[in-house]
């Protein structure tokens, strides 16, 4: 009964799967306006009922693999040294995860055209990245022994982190660095985590 189960388990995992690639590459090849649920569904080889019972939306469909890359960054900062301390983790973790977890330069790019034209796109993305930092925050806590509903630190750590990931990739879409995503991220924890060193400009 448990291996049938974790079997049933499986199989949904990898249906909802094949509908959120499906409902990315569509928006990717040919535009926002042909990800339509009936063509996701066509694509994934399922009934647009199927759809229904996944995915409240196409947009919930076309981020949920961020969503799920996400969840991987977060077991990968799960599996560091306990006695580490949760800056050394991002540290460690989110740079060389981050080009994994956005995908191709062009395809973010597409994206952030869609979420910048797209009310309910818009929404979506903004729900997608409150999940990932209250999953962040939650982590932090644990590992801190803090409270992600009561206490500042982990809610504030999460939050910085997000907006270096956000102002990293935005950055990098759009071709405004040459420098590999990795090293935008790892250079923006680097300037937040010393307290955003900027100085004002000498005048004469």
């Amino acid at each position: 009964m448990t291996s049938q189960l974790g079997l049933r388990e499986r199989k949904k995992l990898e249906t909802r799967a094949a509908m959120s690639h499906a409902a990315w590459k569509l928006m990717i090849e040919h535009g926002l306006e042909a990800a339509t649920p009936d063509a996701i569904a066509e694509a994934a080889n399922v009934s647009p009922r199927t759809f229904r019972n996944y995915f409240a939306s196409r947009e919930e469909a076309i981020l949920d693999g961020l969503v799920q890359r996400g969840a991987t960054v977060l077991d990968a900062l799960r599996a560091r040294p306990a006695d580490e301390s949760p800056w050394e983790s991002l540290a460690q973790v989110l740079p060389s995860f981050a080009a994994g977890f956005v995908g191709q330069r062009g395809d973010i790019a597409i994206l952030m055209r869609a979420v910048a034209d797209n009310p309910a796109m818009r929404a979506q993305h903004l729900v997608t990245f409150e999940l990932v930092h209250r999953q962040l925050a939650e982590l932090i806590a644990g590992r801190t022994s803090t409270d992600a509903e009561r206490d500042l630190a982990p809610r504030l750590l999460a939050a910085a982190v997000s907006a270096v990931l956000r102002t990293a990739v935005e950055i990098w879409a759009t071709g405004e660095s040459d420098t590999a995503l990795p090293d935008l991220v790892r250079e923006g924890l680097t300037q937040v985590r010393a307290g955003l060193p900027i100085h004002t400009a000498a005048t004469t």
